[in-house]
């Protein structure tokens, strides 16, 4: 029969995995960090995934497609061991090789001061950070994923010196609220530069999505750097 039901775009499909979270029916998982539908009986048409989407890779189409049927829905749900949030590959557990600390016994002896702090904002969560701070007139942003200066070693001397910073979790918050609040930054402030830091795994693009977005809204283009942090402090970009 002809019905309404999910479309999703690969190619504009972040891997960010909110989309599975959304779909109650479990009809959408994540295959090769990309959403798939895997079941058109599973899909109900409804479209709760539609809003979780940063990049708009899901539409409601019409086509020749399967039945809904709850029935089957019921069960497969019942029989998950783990919720759809789990299966992004972001989430996977990893010990990640070469990062074992040495017993404090081994640990040499290094005369060293401390190294200083360079954040120069506060606060730096994004939906804490007041889009009316007069510190961002003429400010270079940093918009950071939240576990980037936990992989990368000296984030702060890289990137967070001499930057406005601000942080988030696009897995984990509302990453919509986040685009209006750059939106609203960028346009009530001749902001000069943002660097976006993400990191590697796929749930963290939203964060990249969300700043292009606010550039686009906001009518404010300006130069704009992008850097992936690896899981072994590597950057990219």
């Amino acid at each position: 029969m002809k019905r309404k039901i999910v479309e999703i775009n690969e190619e504009k499909c972040n891997g960010c995995g909110l989309c599975a979270q959304a779909c109650h029916e479990g009809a959408i998982q994540m295959v090769d960090g990309k959403a798939k539908l895997i079941s058109d009986e599973y899909c109900d048409g409804l479209g709760d995934c539609l809003p979780a989407c940063p990049t708009d890779a899901i539409t409601i189409i019409e086509r020749e497609a399967a039945d809904y049927d709850e029935a089957k829905v019921k069960a497969r749900m019942a029989a998950k061991k783990a919720p759809a949030a789990c299966q992004c590959p972001g989430s996977a557990e990893r010990t990640l090789k070469g990062r074992k600390q040495e017993p404090e016994a081994e640990k040499p002896v290094i005369n060293e001061s401390p190294r200083r702090a360079e954040l120069g904002n506060w606060p730096v969560q994004l939906h804490l950070l007041n889009p009316d701070a007069s510190y961002l007139d003429g400010a270079d942003l940093l918009v950071a994923a939240d576990c980037a200066a936990y992989a990368h070693g000296d984030f702060h001397r890289e990137f967070i010196n001499g930057r406005v910073t601000m942080i988030g979790c696009p897995k984990l918050d509302d990453i919509a609220a986040y685009q209006e609040k750059i939106t609203a930054i960028l346009s009530r402030h001749d902001v000069n530069s943002i660097t976006v830091a993400r990191m590697e795994v796929p749930c963290c693009g939203g964060i990249v999505s969300a700043v292009r977005k606010a550039m686009l809204d906001s009518g404010t283009i300006v130069p704009y750097r992008e850097v992936v942090i690896g899981l072994d402090g590597t950057v990219r970009g």
